[in-house]
């Protein structure tokens, strides 16, 4: 399935979830995983960790529910590690430390994927290399990662790592739309824009690094809360489409992401569980999807037209 769930709004606004929260947790993943979902993504910062502790509180509710998912984690932000703002460190030194806490939260032994949740100027590939492989030879991570990087930068890690990148995370959706403005603007004047991110899908899928969309349903922008002029005319024809293809409109939000030949997997984050169910049939949508639907969605969301 080619749907995760996000985990960032399980947390609490405590360290130690209370039992209400653990129950809203408990509903939303179960639910997400009723309708097929099995990768779950976390990060060290999510709720400060209280979203890591609540999902290992729902797993102990669940005996034998670990065995069948795969749960990732990302580090390598520090909230408030700058003075007036955040930092990032993926030394050896924070990163195994990042991965020990995540372990003891979620109260699982080993994660199945390490993300790098942001570039850090100030280590190195080759460090990075290393602490991949101290991870891999303690048994506590079996695969690698990285999120909010573009093609250059990953070329850069890969130059020094003996170990796959196989996933890349991204914020990317009918609201985010760069990656894929990059690809279809060259040779126009708004390329410059996007510049920094060109060709980034097209590395990925050259080097079998899947992408993962954060972000797809926009926070329900086209599905009930638009926050301007542009979100309701996209909304208003994600309404038909949901219609014409007897779908929600979650499905074809996320529908329009899906069919992209990237083999995208789409991030869902909502913590209600009938939004949850009504992602359920995104990938039918996808397929079903004609192309002036498709292209219809992308110039309706960013408000004119194609060059």
């Amino acid at each position: 399935m080619r749907l995760a769930y996000g985990c960032m709004g399980l947390g609490s606004a405590t360290p130690t979830p209370k039992s209400d929260e653990v129950d809203r947790a408990d509903a939303a993943v179960t639910t997400a995983y009723e309708i097929g979902i099995r990768l779950f993504d976390h990060a060290d910062i999510y709720g400060g960790g209280s979203a890591e502790t609540a999902f290992g509180q729902v797993l102990a509710r669940h005996p034998g529910l670990r065995e069948e998912l795969e749960i990732q984690t990302k580090c390598g932000i520090v909230i408030g590690g700058a003075e007036g703002g955040n930092a990032y460190d993926l030394s050896q030194e924070h990163v195994l430390a990042s991965v020990d806490g995540s372990l003891d939260r979620l109260g699982i032994d080993h994660v199945d994927r390490l993300l790098l949740h942001r570039p850090d100027p100030l280590t190195s590939p080759t460090a990075i290399a290393d602490t991949f492989d101290a991870l891999a030879a303690a048994g506590t991570v079996r695969a690698f990662g990285v999120s909010n990087m573009d093609a250059a930068q990953i070329a850069h890690l890969r130059t020094a790592v003996r170990r796959p990148v196989d996933v890349n995370q991204v914020e990317l959706g009918l609201h985010h739309r760069d990656l894929l403005e990059a690809g279809v603007l060259v040779n126009h004047p708004d390329a410059t824009a996007y510049a920094p991110v060109a060709g980034t899908l097209d590395y990925c899928a050259d080097h079998a690094i899947t992408v993962q969309a954060y972000g797809p349903l926009a926070q329900g922008r086209f599905t009930g809360q638009p926050r301007g002029a542009e979100d309701e005319a996209t909304a208003r024809l994600v309404d038909r489409y949901a219609t014409a293809l007897g779908a929600t409109p979650e499905a074809v939000v996320l529908g329009w992401l899906l069919k992209h030949p990237s083999e995208i997997v789409a991030v869902i984050g909502t913590t209600d569980p009938g939004r949850i169910r009504a992602c359920a049939t995104a990938e039918q949508v996808a397929e079903a999807m004609t192309r002036d639907q498709w292209w219809s969605l992308w110039t309706a969301a960013r408000g004119k037209p194609m060059p």
